[in-house]
C-alpha cells in the first residue's frame, strides 16, 4: 500500500506531462474539473470531508486524515479553512515543483526579450 507522500510524489510527476500533453489552456480545464469532483456540491468549495470523500478521485485515497489536513491548510490562502477554485488550482502547481520551474524559465525567457526590444529602441 502506497503511503500519501509517495502518492503526492507520483502527482508531482504527472501534473508536467499532463500540461505538456494538454498545453495550459487544457491543463487548467482539467484541474477544474478534478475541482468539481471533489468540491462539496452544496457550497461549491472543497471541504475537508469533500476531500476526504472523494479523494481516491484524485489518486488520494491512501493518503492520512493528517495529510489531507495539511495540503488543504497548505492550499488555503484566504484561512476560511475550504479551497476555492482558485486556491486549488494554484495548489496543484505548487506541489508540481517541474511545472513552477517551467513558469519561473519561461518568465526569464519573456524578460529577457523585453529587456532586448528596449535595448533595440535606443
Amino acid at each position: 500500500m502506497e503511503t500519501g507522500a509517495a502518492v503526492a510524489m507520483e502527482f508531482e510527476d504527472f501534473l508536467p506531462v499532463m500540461a505538456e500533453k494538454l498545453g495550459g489552456d487544457g491543463l487548467i480545464e482539467e484541474l477544474c474539473n478534478g475541482f468539481r469532483l471533489v468540491m462539496d456540491q452544496e457550497r461549491e468549495v472543497i471541504t475537508f470531508d469533500s476531500l476526504k470523500v472523494n479523494s481516491k478521485l484524485l489518486g488520494l485515497a491512501d493518503m492520512e486524515d493528517e495529510e489531507l489536513m495539511e495540503m488543504m491548510r497548505e492550499g488555503d490562502l484566504d484561512g476560511d479553512g475550504v479551497l476555492t477554485q482558485d486556491e486549488f488550482c494554484i495548489l496543484m502547481f505548487r506541489i508540481s515543483p517541474e511545472i513552477m520551474d517551467e513558469s519561473w524559465r519561461l518568465l526569464d525567457e519573456a524578460i529577457m526579450d523585453m529587456d532586448m526590444d528596449v535595448e533595440d529602441e535606443f
